[in-house]
């Protein structure tokens, strides 16, 4: 893990060196985001891919080019040598139909074309295939000849129609090794009447002409289906089901029907978690699964600027006493944007003394590790962001109720044996939190005054245990903070 995560610092420095801007300026407004995606202006809404190739992570996904309009969508395009730093590339798709019509572009998936099905590789570079719906379109696919610069729109467009009524969108398409076969979701209403969607699956040998094989209902918006291992089991594997808004079922598939072997279960609670998508990372041959989703709900007034991702996270399947479930969580490349920190172990909190551990900690930008001990606590928390003038923002944990709470999000949440671990991201527009490992999770945007640069810890009704808290001043992704910036040739230097 330490010679993946050195490799992974080296590629940073070189990034920082050859294509960072140094001015202070660069994306450095109010409300932008320094370790979150976001555009360099209009509009940003769902990912629509994520695949790495040539050594580059590309990502792609929704655009608006006024944040008057948003239905007026197309994709966007960015890369990076990391998953951490993001260099802006020009629009990649148009929204573009027949004779001149508007279909904003969904969000959807891409997938190389390794048999030259479609018959459009140009020397030995595989055709890198992407599906979308365009609005009332119908299913539209884009290729690319060269690694995913450059676009064109398929000729005979679009290639399966869908009626008004069904709200078609977002596929999801992967190669199913067992049947041999392409695989296709999307989310649709099937049938006249139905007032619920769900996703619908398709199958095909050719990418251009799809056969309807079964339907799950019960998930809303941009399904996601991927073949996971439990607990790192090579050997045991099961099927994860994504709907759009941070709910999961887990089962089986044979290729054209998937079987739930669970409830429908919730990793995301927050209203800043929508969209999701997961792609295996090749990287390293990690075959880690990430998962990247669009934070919306989000406020940004005053900002050239509309929309930000989630930072993106690492998905596992754990087996608990009750059954598997979903882990999420941050992934280790957010250790190249640590900067000073600072550490905290076993340190009693008193209720009623006014004995703040964290006075001295101010920014707009921080990453919280915590472990704590609940001991007699009634309910304990950390006020994120605030000021003599400013309440800030509360997450707040209620030992006799056993809920998480945060911004309006009340969530269940049991300890391990009165042990309770929180990792907490906060950007400047945003809340992220992962408790007990990334079992349950509450994603938030939200706007902070400008002013309000402190953080508390407090407990109420007894006392609390920190056995270890770290929090790292994070470093921008837009920026070179040359200070900050150790020399990884330099002999002698130890690893923090």
């Amino acid at each position: 893990m330490k010679i993946y995560l050195n490799m992974l610092i080296l590629v940073s420095f070189f990034v920082v060196l050859t294509s960072s801007k140094p001015d202070k300026n660069y994306n450095n407004e109010k409300y932008r985001p320094q370790f979150h995606f976001s555009p360099e202006k209009n509009l940003l809404k769902e990912p629509g891919c994520l695949f790495f190739k040539e050594g580059k992570y590309h990502l792609y996904y929704q655009y608006g080019p006024s944040l008057n309009k948003p239905d007026d969508l197309h994709w966007g395009h960015t890369v990076s040598n990391d998953l951490v730093h993001w260099e802006h590339l020009p629009v990649a798709i148009l929204s573009a139909g027949k004779n001149g019509q508007n279909c904003p572009v969904s969000a959807g998936s891409i997938v190389i074309d390794k048999d030259n099905l479609l018959n459009l590789q140009e020397g030995g570079v595989k055709t890198i295939v992407a599906f979308y719906t365009g609005g009332d379109c119908g299913l539209q696919i884009a290729y690319s000849t060269d690694q995913g610069e450059n676009w064109k729109g398929y000729g005979n467009n679009p290639i399966m129609e869908f009626e008004e009524k069904e709200n078609a969108g977002s596929p999801k398409v992967f190669w199913h090794e067992e049947s041999e076969k392409w695989v296709m979701l999307i989310s649709r209403i099937p049938e006249e009447g139905m007032k619920i969607i769900g996703a619908s699956i398709y199958n095909s040998d050719d990418l251009l002409n799809w056969k309807f094989m079964s339907h799950m209902p019960l998930l809303e918006g941009s399904p996601d289906l991927v073949k996971m291992q439990v607990d790192n089991r090579p050997n045991e594997t099961k099927w994860v089901l994504f709907g759009g808004e941070g709910t999961y079922f887990i089962g089986s598939f044979d290729g054209k029907t998937f079987k739930a072997e669970t409830p429908k279960l919730k990793n995301d609670y927050g209203k800043g978690f929508y969209g999701g998508r997961t792609w295996k990372d090749p990287h390293n041959n990690t075959e880690r699964i990430i998962q990247m989703a669009w934070m919306k709900e989000g406020e940004f007034p005053g900002m050239p600027f509309n929309g930000q991702m989630n930072f993106p996270c690492e998905v596992l399947l754990k087996t608990f006493s009750d059954g598997i479930h979903l882990l999420r969580k941050p992934l280790q490349e957010i250790e190249l944007l640590h900067g000073k920190q600072h550490s905290w172990k076993n340190k009693n909190i008193i209720p009623g003394i006014n004995d703040n551990i964290l006075k001295g900690i101010k920014g707009d930008c921080l990453h919280f590790i915590c472990s704590f001990d609940i001991k007699s606590s009634d309910n304990f928390g950390i006020m994120i962001r605030h000021s003599k003038k400013e309440m800030g923002t509360e997450i707040l944990y209620n030992v006799k109720r056993e809920v998480l709470s945060c911004l309006g999000t009340i969530i269940p949440l049991k300890t391990n044996d009165k042990k309770l671990k929180l990792e907490i991201l906060v950007d400047r527009s945003s809340i992220e939190i992962f408790a007990n490992d990334g079992e349950k999770v509450i994603s938030h945007c939200f706007t902070p005054k400008e002013s309000a640069m402190g953080y508390e810890i407090f407990t109420n009704g007894g006392e609390l245990f920190v056995d270890q808290m770290d929090i790292f001043e994070m470093n921008s992704i837009w920026r070179v903070e040359k200070k900050k910036i150790s020399n990884p040739f330099k002999k002698g230097k130890k690893e923090k």
